[in-house]
């Protein structure tokens, strides 16, 4: 009969392994996108740069596009932990803010420190999206998460009741998830060189500006 214990440690040493295969995949998988494109990276490619067999690659993820997809979730939470955007601590912090316009500069902050690793990785899926079906649906899902993020925060505004008179729930999500797009830092730090601590702010004013009384 096997021995339990030595079970439980041959289990437990296979998933350490695999978690820190997922770990380099991803950071290969990271640079050869930044570096190549989404169509110039190939799964071999991956495979090689992360030392592990091009197997293990399609083992943890299925595809590229969904490879594409894992990146983008790490970048924006910052980690490979198994804990929702919605579970942060930096989330709990703004839904505790009793002012609405602090609320939307405590968010900006954040998302002006994360956007120079963020928003490229979607930029690729948007840019992809035209001639991958893959890419073309990853790029959907991220956007649609993205407009459901903004309806919570929405929410979140709405019950401050600072928001202008006249304006609705919808109206809030849609200026939100407008100003959110990674067009927005595109537009103004990839082409016209801003900061994003300039990004940042500019997206504070013009969100306070549009949504608060």
């Amino acid at each position: 009969m096997a021995d339990p214990v030595k079970r439980r440690y041959d289990t437990s040493r296979r998933q350490e392994q695999a978690r820190e295969n997922r770990r380099r995949i991803l950071a290969a998988a990271s640079g050869l996108f930044r570096e190549k494109g989404y169509a110039g990276t190939a799964m071999p490619e991956v495979a090689k740069a992360a030392g592990v067999a091009v197997q293990t690659v399609y083992k943890a993820f299925a595809s590229k596009a969904v490879l594409l997809k894992a990146v983008f979730d790490v970048t924006v939470a910052g980690d490979d932990e198994d804990i929702p955007i919605a579970g942060r601590d930096f989330i709990a912090a703004i839904q505790a803010e009793p002012d609405a316009a602090r609320k939307i500069e405590m968010y900006l902050e954040h998302l002006a420190g994360s956007a120079p690793a963020v928003w490229p990785v979607q930029l690729l899926a948007r840019d992809a999206a035209a001639a991958d079906p893959g890419a073309a649906e990853v790029w959907a899902q991220m956007r649609q998460e993205m407009l459901t993020a903004m309806t919570y925060f929405s929410a979140d505004l709405m019950a401050t009741g600072q928001i202008k008179p006249g304006l609705t729930a919808e109206d809030v999500r849609d200026v939100l998830w407008t100003y959110h797009a990674p067009e927005q830092y595109e537009l103004l730090c990839l082409e016209r060189g801003w900061s994003p601590e300039r990004y940042g702010k500019f997206l504070r004013d013009a969100i306070v500006a549009a949504i608060l009384a």
